[in-house]
């Protein structure tokens, strides 16, 4: 006999906003939505509100949810998504005014921002929780709660256009003085050598190099416990990383004022794929996204060549789910996040994005490109962008620092700008 859910039509809908959202253009503001034609049947109807739009990772997620209702012909469930910064707007409207869907992403700010307010269930009673790497444990438990699960861990890295550095005889960079000489190289031949957004690229740079020392140490948690009490000074530590992005800025390796207008993920891939430059700064799951705009060349992803040692790799325990304590179904929702943290079904959502599972297996993506940081994740060579034992949204707070320095502020102006930061949320913590 055919499940009930079996016959059920599920379509993604996809909505180009006509109006802007918290000033996001027309054209930032997406809606993709899984609908299901006989959910006005079902005993119970939860509502998954997400970031993730991109087909492959729809699809990954479309298939969880046909699986777990075919199971489960009482629930049924509608994942909608929204792109952009304009995702964590609606995000709070909705919270706020008490429309707070079900499951939700969240990332580090919002995690901050939620804590000790009574929105985000306590996760910790799930059966899958002892699945998860000890790195994922440490940054999923915070003062004993467990606010959300993830399903992957992400990673950022050089995208290196490896016919073009071949057309011109120089290799992939190991190291930033092998990094600095081949974009002096294209610098001289009127090649702006890095292709970078005005999100991620040179903020995952800052965190890099400015973090290196603390998760090489013995105990990076207690390293970081220091810059919650002060007594280290955070903006501080990661000058390193400032006084980079300003060398890469005033040697010509990037195109500032192009950076300062170009979307994460999407005009840099386009500028990236027309095979004009050696590099790009941005996230490892955008590899499938590079190819789908047919790029005349071969391409693989490297961890930063910043190190005078070597390179180091960024990585964020990411893709976080949440459940909301207020949640009418806290239940059910509570049990569909479970099935969607099973090995099996994670992994189908690992692959999509072209990331590392945070499962202890740590399973790499099958996507080729990412091959060459896999090794990273597990030599002692990984910086966190945005850990959860920080008690800043260090991830938000970078970005605006790096657009500070693309309008033309020195790394001594946004240090000074980020420690002002750090002590206002210090003050409003106390």
């Amino acid at each position: 006999m055919r499940s009930k859910h079996l016959s059920k039509i599920i379509s993604i809908i996809v909505v180009i906003s006509l109006l802007g959202i918290s000033g996001c253009s027309k054209r930032d503001t997406y809606s993709y939505e899984v609908q299901d034609s006989d959910a006005q049947n079902a005993e119970v109807n939860l509502t998954f509100y997400g970031f993730k739009y991109e087909p492959l990772n729809v699809q990954a997620i479309e298939k969880a949810l046909y699986n777990y209702m075919n199971e489960h012909e009482e629930i049924s469930i509608s994942y909608e998504s929204i792109k952009g910064i304009a995702y964590y707007d609606i995000l709070n409207k909705r919270i706020n005014t008490h429309n707070g869907d079900d499951i939700f992403m969240v990332d580090q700010a919002t995690i901050l921002e939620y804590k000790n307010k009574n929105i985000l269930a306590d996760l910790s009673d799930l059966s899958t929780i002892d699945n998860f790497s000890p790195l994922v444990k440490s940054q999923m438990d915070i003062d004993g709660e467990l606010n959300y699960v993830p399903t992957s861990i992400s990673a950022f890295g050089l995208y290196c256009n490896e016919d073009l550095l071949k057309a011109h005889n120089q290799k992939i960079p190991t190291n930033w003085d092998e990094f600095r000489e081949v974009c002096d190289y294209f610098v001289h031949q009127g090649i702006t050598p890095i292709v970078a957004n005005n999100d991620i690229s040179l903020k995952t740079i800052v965190l890099a190099k400015g973090m290196y020392s603390v998760y090489q140490s013995d105990n990076s948690k207690e390293e970081i416990e220091k810059f919650n009490s002060g007594e280290k000074d955070l903006a501080e530590a990661l000058r390193p990383g400032f006084e980079l992005v300003e060398t890469m800025l005033q040697s010509g390796y990037i195109n500032k004022e192009e950076a300062q207008h170009v979307e994460k993920t999407k005009g840099d891939l386009e500028i990236f794929a027309k095979g004009e430059q050696p590099f790009m700064l941005t996230g490892a799951w955008a590899a499938p996204r590079l190819r789908d705009l047919n790029p005349k060349f071969s391409f693989t992803i490297q961890p930063y060549p910043i190190m005078e040692d070597g390179c180091a790799m960024v990585i964020n325990v990411d893709t976080r789910i949440s459940v909301n304590a207020n949640s009418p179904y806290l239940k059910e929702a509570k049990k569909f996040v479970e099935y969607l943290t099973q090995k099996d079904v994670m992994w189908d959502f690992v692959n999509s994005m072209s990331s590392f599972s945070p499962l202890e297996d740590e399973r790499a993506s099958e996507d080729v490109a990412i091959q060459s940081l896999s090794p990273y994740l597990t030599n002692g060579r990984s910086v966190l962008g945005a850990d959860d034992n920080l008690d800043y949204p260090i991830w938000n707070l970078t970005r605006k620092c790096i657009e500070k320095m693309l309008a033309g502020q020195s790394s001594e102006e946004v240090i000074a700008y980020l420690d002002e930061q750090i002590k206002q949320y210090r003050e409003e913590a106390s």
